[in-house]
């Protein structure tokens, strides 16, 4: 096998917008045989749907604005070292191995072993950027952690109800979620998550760009924002907002077309959110 000179690897759990799906295991497996870092972004997929480092990811990081803080009132994020990673065996982190002259000739793996990375972290990266959350911002991450759970379990039950919805009505042309076999993910979508995830995913509406912006602007209950997996349920226009930097062929080479809606499906009555899809559809 061909060795990878990459420093890491960096991959989500669930992508951004289409919520497609990679194996981790076989990844982690790759970048460990590469004596190189997996880092997982698990915004998407919040601890009680899956925990990347028992799949072998090394670090996992979480935007906190989403999931976790749940109703957009603060940006926030979160890094969670497995401390498993051999830093020194691998040799490719001197500043993480070798004295570092900007805090004491410190070598953080002879310091702290398996802590070095996150240690690392505290003593550099605050230092130097300030990264701290006010104490006000860190209490509305706590009382967003505190529902978390039960969220989440709305927030999933809500989106198969949907993705039902969607998948018998005419006016749909496709769906980009990996619950369905059709989007080559079901296999890894039930090894994942037993219990569902993807509460945000995108469809393909009938009809041109305006159409779906036109179906955007009927929507009553769903909010225009690019935030996700907020409390309440959000919709956007990817093409034309989050990835308006891409040019045509490469929206098109990562599933986006013009008329592509993102759904974030949050946790109000199934039948309101249904009844204002369709309205929107019959509009």
């Amino acid at each position: 096998m061909k060795r990878l000179f990459s420093r890491t690897i960096f991959i989500e759990v669930l992508g951004n917008p289409n919520s497609n799906l990679i194996d981790i295991d076989k990844v982690a497996k790759i970048a460990h045989d590469n004596a190189i870092p997996l880092v997982v972004d698990s915004t998407f997929t919040p601890p009680n749907l899956i925990r990347p480092i028992e799949h072998g990811a090394d670090i996992v990081i979480h935007s906190l604005t989403k999931f976790v803080g749940g109703h957009g009132t603060t940006l926030g994020g979160a890094i969670i070292d497995s401390g498993k990673f051999d830093w020194a065996a691998s040799g490719k982190f001197a500043s993480i191995t070798d004295p570092n002259p900007s805090y004491h000739g410190v070598s953080f793996t002879e310091a702290v072993g398996p802590e070095a990375f996150v240690t690392k972290i505290r003593a550099i990266l605050l230092r130097d950027t300030g990264a701290t959350l006010s104490p006000f911002n860190a209490f509305l991450l706590l009382q967003g952690l505190e529902t978390l759970s039960l969220r989440v379990e709305r927030h999933v039950e809500n989106t198969k109800k949907v993705i039902e919805y969607l998948k018998n009505n005419p006016k749909v042309e496709k769906i980009n979620h990996p619950s369905l076999p059709e989007n080559g993910y079901k296999d890894l979508y039930d090894k994942y998550f037993p219990n569902g995830a993807g509460s945000i995913f995108t469809f393909n509406i009938k009809g041109s760009e305006q159409d779906a912006k036109d179906f955007i602007d009927r929507l009553q209950i769903f909010s225009l924002l690019a935030n996700v997996a907020d409390v309440k349920s959000l919709v956007i226009h990817p093409a034309s907002t989050t990835h308006s930097q891409l040019t045509a062929e490469e929206l098109h080479d990562q599933g986006i077309e013009p008329n592509t809606i993102r759904l974030s499906i949050g946790t109000e009555n199934i039948d309101d959110i249904i009844a204002d899809l369709d309205q929107a559809f019959n509009g």
